[in-house]
């Protein structure tokens, strides 16, 4: 070949590419346009939609009204033309199945998302959990009622927070998913996928009956890969793609003193003192920089890669802004950062009672003491392995292990008692490599729909039931979540930020438009 055929050659070649890199910048641009114009020329009706399904009282244990959630999240997909069905389980909510076919697709994703909610306790709440109520700007900052649009084109500021229960956890992504297809649809775009849709009835209960949901509907949910879209996102603001979580098991552990209260002057230094008891065994499982002293406690866990150490090495710094936002001088290990702190295991200290404090204190030695704990694990941590090692250790404290009732020939036979009552259930850790072609289409496609690189995080600190789906299905599964970091999680005046739902609309949009183009290399 001479030269000058060389340079027509490669001269080609970097033309072809140009193409195709303009084509991807101006698709990705399209894609941004049609969900930006959809959702500005739809704020209202879309905000009123979401209050509509956050009216909806949503406790598993409310069979009632979980059914009422499952059934209109099934309208919702429907009127979207989704196939939508329930899938059911002896003794189980529905969960709520869809699927959307995209001619000309090779890749079919599940995005995942519950419907369910936390428990509430009403009194905590400014105003009711299940009542919608439209903020100007977070509570925290003062934010004060404002209408809740009336119009399908009212407009809704980004700074405005909806206030109810499962507003970020995890209804918002429910909506912003299936606004994103009425974006394309509007501008007569198809996804680049096949989609599933599946929506879980009891994930905050723990997901008891998951497993059995997936193993009886195991070819409808076949797929390449799961979107598990739940959660909040980077402390900074920024988009995230989450490669894991980590796994949880929890303990109600009690010790015990004399069988009825004493008078700490008449029997102190000489009855057992079961406040003490246990504040010796806290000090003897973690130190206070989070370093469990089990032993045999670190043996399991699977190594960090190097992929992942350079993930969170180029993580935003927040470490520091949020130390002052919480009145802290300093964090365990010498200041570390939390997102390397996140990939180790933890031990909880959720609640200690022993005894009143206060007016209510009293000079005598209690009874007993009760401590709570969970347990955040890592790969290749079991819950069943962690509680033997827990187990064994108090043992070797010199505690009697028992989880059956604590009668008067066991406190007479043994010097020190210790009752264990580990939680059903339990998660062990997920993390999916992070080189995986999945991945990497789904880190550029989610890119276009925001409109910059989003960040790769190995793991979350929280927990959920990801790993079932790797076992049973053996798929991939990465995380995709859109609410902001300040949500309320959990707990009352639980929030979203509508920017953080106007971002996920347009996110999910470039999701949904370009992980087809993505995954089959089409696209440089």
């Amino acid at each position: 070949m001479t030269v000058r055929r060389m340079h027509l050659v490669l001269g080609s070649l970097l033309s072809v590419f140009a193409l195709a890199r303009a084509t991807r910048a101006q698709d990705a641009a399209v894609l941004r346009a049609a969900a930006h114009g959809y959702r500005t020329a739809h704020e209202g009706a879309i905000v009123r939609e979401f209050a509509d399904l956050l009216s909806l009282p949503n406790l598993a244990s409310d069979r009632a009204n979980i059914r009422r959630n499952a059934s209109a999240i099934a309208a919702m997909l429907e009127k979207r033309g989704v196939s939508a069905r329930l899938l059911e389980v002896e003794g189980a909510p529905p969960a709520v199945f869809g699927e959307l076919l995209s001619p000309g697709a090779t890749r079919t994703v599940v995005l995942y998302a519950h419907y369910d909610g936390q428990p509430v306790d009403p009194t905590q709440w400014v105003t009711p959990p299940w009542s919608p109520t439209l903020r100007d700007k977070a509570l925290f900052d003062g934010g004060v009622v404002i209408p809740m649009p009336v119009e399908a084109s009212d407009h809704v500021a980004g700074e405005a927070r909806l206030y109810a229960r499962s507003t970020g956890d995890d209804k918002g992504s429910i909506l912003a998913m299936l606004t994103a297809l009425d974006a394309m649809r509007s501008a007569n775009m198809k996804p680049s996928i096949n989609i599933k849709f599946f929506f879980e009835g009891e994930e905050e209960a723990g997901s008891p009956h998951l497993r059995q949901i997936l193993e009886k509907y195991r070819d409808l949910l076949a797929s390449d890969g799961w979107l598990f879209c739940d959660g909040p996102n980077h402390q900074s603001g920024r988009q995230q793609v989450q490669f894991g979580a980590r796994g949880v098991t929890g303990l109600e552990l009690t010790v015990y003193g004399p069988t009825r209260p004493l008078h700490s002057g008449h029997y102190g230094n000489w009855a057992p003192n079961p406040g003490a008891l246990m504040a010796n065994l806290i000090a003897s499982m973690r130190d206070d920089d989070g370093l469990i002293k089990i032993a045999g406690y670190y043996a399991d866990v699977r190594p960090i890669t190097a992929a992942e150490r350079k993930a969170v090495a180029a993580l935003p710094l927040i470490d520091s802004t949020l130390r002052r936002s919480l009145g802290l001088a300093r964090t365990e290990s010498n200041d570390a950062l939390l997102a390397e702190r996140i990939m180790r295991p933890a031990l909880n200290v959720r609640g200690i009672r022993v005894g009143a404090v206060g007016a209510q204190a009293a000079n005598v030695i209690s009874t007993e003491a009760r401590a709570s704990f969970d347990f955040r694990l890592v790969p290749n941590q079991t819950p069943a392995h962690v509680q033997e090692l827990v187990n064994a250790h108090l043992r070797k404290q010199g505690y009697f292990v028992t989880s059956d009732s604590v009668t008067m020939a066991v406190r007479v036979g043994h010097p020190k008692v210790a009752r264990v009552e580990w939680e059903a259930g339990g998660y062990p850790a997920s993390r999916a490599p992070m080189d995986l072609p999945m991945a990497q289409a789904v880190l550029r496609a989610v890119g276009d729909g925001v409109g910059e690189k989003p960040l790769a995080v190995p793991t979350v600190g929280g927990s959920g039931p990801t790993y079932l789906f790797e076992q049973v299905l053996k798929v991939p599964v990465l995380a995709l979540p859109i609410a902001n970091y300040d949500n309320n999680q959990h707990a009352a005046n639980e929030n979203i930020r509508i920017q953080n739902l106007w971002n996920g609309i347009e996110m999910y949009t470039g999701l949904l438009g370009r992980l087809g183009v993505y995954w089959r290399g089409v696209v440089p």
